[in-house]
């Protein structure tokens, strides 16, 4: 069963994508930039990123201890410690594969972050002999 979630983008249908999907219980969330905090600090912008996919995740039946992959991507090399340091503030104990890369620029150029998230909802606990291999 797949269901698209929208956000409030103007260009979702233009260019032809949801700010989710949910397919069975995987939710993969498009590259979310830090939309109302254009013109604050790094650390500012990557929270509101996680705040807005933390809505997104629970209108799709999940949240952040469901996400299993995140991808961030920097405009700036040095910001890797803060935006590093809020993402490990939210996943301490979920301990999602990471990856952060730097890119030349954002579509908005005062966005210093971009991050992309996919999550997964446990139907069933994972068995403790799977956990740590």
């Amino acid at each position: 069963m797949r269901q698209n979630i929208p956000g409030t983008s103007p260009y979702e249908p233009i260019i032809g994508f949801s700010r989710a999907v949910r397919a069975g219980n995987s939710i993969y969330i498009s590259g979310t930039g830090p939309v109302g905090a254009d013109d604050l600090d790094v650390e500012a912008q990557t929270r509101q990123i996680f705040k807005i996919a933390a809505e997104i995740l629970e209108r799709a039946g999940s949240s952040l201890s469901d996400v299993v992959r995140t991808r961030m991507y920097l405009t700036h090399a040095e910001d890797w410690e803060i935006v590093g340091r809020v993402h490990g503030e939210l996943f301490r104990d979920v301990r999602p594969a990471a990856t952060m890369v730097v890119v030349a620029q954002l579509l908005n150029p005062k966005w210093r972050v971009e991050i992309e998230l996919d999550a997964v909802m446990q139907s069933a606990p994972i068995s403790p002999s799977a956990e740590g291999k």
